[in-house]
């Protein structure tokens, strides 16, 4: 008995954002779920590049296929970091990834980021996956309640993440026995944010296939408002001997095939998904799939170009911006350029009025944007030690526009590059409490640092430990 996946995905990019930072893949033997985050400029690159880095795994016969899924996902990693390198704006980028990839009577399950995996499996639905984040740790620490967490100001904090901030970044790795029948649905938060999670187990259990799963699951967080990006991906185990209910063979592919009845499918009818790249037509040009989100728009648009490369027996699947410096930098050049080829004339009389006009309408709104600028606050550095500003971290020329309301002895070179980045740049907060509520959070993750085993002791703090190991946490 040979064991494939029945599958199908959807997304889309809700009612609030102005672009889709998630992607989505699933096809025979791999489903993959990946929300980018990063700015207007990184968090479509990012779930998009690991996407289209993963998607040649999707073959019955993975070699080392306990390693691979892991390998590739590091692998991907890198590929952001040399992403970032080439293009400094993207700094600050990285993505979730929540993949499972069939091999044998085996799934091989991998999992960073908050996107969640459910499995559905003789009749008990559980989730598998755990999320990496603020929330979740203080949940398993039971510093809050399940309650508490729904609503916590910090709930959406990753901690660990596929990206530029780490060169290793940390996977749950899983490995579970597959049966016939067996359904698994992945999701990025945007669904398990808004619809509950019974209302989604629901779904499930009742719908006719995997593409009415995906598509009500959409649909469904969708007509609950959908503040971010919405992806779904679910795929059914089946033996060799069932026809997928969900990915309909086209006339064409039938009289292709010389033995329609063996199991062995065609690729589906979707020849122009991928017209003008030539390496997304190579790895998947004869197998059927599902691909959805921003890689699905970095294929079918050139939008996001896609570059490969193969060094020995790496894969690398990079996405690039489509626009040079050179023509942003044309872009951006002066409109008093343009002006040069017209002589301009003035009156007397109108330059003066229109001066006072103009000097007034900036007095103004200085002084308003200054007074809103005071009832912000952020995290960022203090001569290198971590602290809580009021105000913006930006200045204008000389006039500055925050001061340091509360400080901190930890120093910023403790804490992974992903924090001192942030930092660096300053993390805005709506109020003063949520910027102490990020304080606590980075504090907590500093002094992580600081446990060291002494000899014939269970564990202590050093007596010459840093200052900031015996602070106390602010409240």
């Amino acid at each position: 008995m040979a064991l494939y996946l029945d599958f199908a995905a959807a997304s889309d990019v809700g009612r609030v954002r102005k672009k889709n930072d998630d992607s989505g893949y699933a096809g025979r033997y791999l489903a993959v779920v990946a929300d980018g985050m990063g700015g207007h400029v990184g968090g479509d690159v990012a779930s998009a590049s690991t996407v289209l880095d993963l998607v040649h795994l999707d073959h019955p016969d993975v070699a080392h296929p306990a390693t691979t899924l892991a390998d590739e996902i590091q692998s991907a990693n890198i590929i952001l970091n040399e992403l970032v390198d080439a293009n400094p704006k993207l700094s600050g980028m990285g993505t979730t990834v929540t993949a499972l990839l069939l091999t044998g009577d085996r799934f091989r399950f991998a999992h960073i980021g908050d996107s969640r995996a459910y499995r559905l499996k003789d009749g008990v639905w559980e989730q598998i996956s755990r999320d990496h984040t603020f929330v979740e740790k203080l949940l398993e620490e039971g510093r809050i309640t399940p309650e508490e967490a729904k609503v916590h100001p910090h709930r959406n904090v990753i901690m660990r993440v596929l990206g530029d901030s780490d060169a290793s970044p940390e996977l749950d790795l899983q490995e579970f026995p597959v049966e016939p029948g067996e359904v698994w649905m992945l999701c990025s938060d945007g669904i398990n944010a808004v619809v509950p999670e019974e209302e989604t187990e629901r779904i499930v259990r009742l719908s006719g296939s995997v593409e009415d799963a995906a598509n009500a699951l959409v649909q469904r967080t969708l007509e609950l408002g959908s503040p971010d990006n919405v992806t779904a991906v679910v795929v059914q185990v089946l033996d060799d001997a069932a026809t997928p209910p969900s990915l309909p063979r086209t006339p064409a592919e039938a009289a292709d095939d010389p033995s329609p009845d063996t199991g062995q499918l065609r690729v589906a009818a979707d020849g122009d998904l991928a017209a003008n790249q030539a390496i997304l037509r190579h790895e998947m040009a004869n197998r059927p799939h599902s691909l959805v989100g921003a890689a699905l728009l970095a294929t079918e648009s050139g939008q996001i170009p896609i570059v490969t490369q193969r060094s020995g027996e790496r894969r690398a699947a990079a996405l690039l911006n489509h626009k040079s410096a050179q023509a942003e930098a044309d872009a951006l050049a002066p409109e008093a350029e343009l002006l040069t080829d017209e002589p301009r004339r003035r009156r007397g009389w109108v330059l003066p009025g229109i001066l006072v006009v103009c000097i007034g309408l900036l007095a103004s709104v200085l002084y308003f944007g200054y007074t809103w600028t005071q009832t912000r606050y952020f995290a960022g550095l203090d001569n290198g030690k971590v602290a809580v500003f009021q105000g913006v971290s930006q200045d204008i020329g000389p006039l500055k526009l925050s001061h340091v309301d509360t400080t901190t002895q930890v120093p910023v070179d403790v804490l992974p590059k992903f924090w001192q980045d942030k930092l660096s740049a300053g993390i805005p907060a709506e109020n003063r409490q949520e910027a102490m509520d990020t304080l606590r959070l980075i504090v907590l993750k500093a002094k992580e640092q600081c446990t060291v085993v002494a000899p014939g002791a269970g564990g202590s703090v050093s007596s010459e430990a840093p200052a900031f190991c015996t602070e106390e946490v602010p409240q």
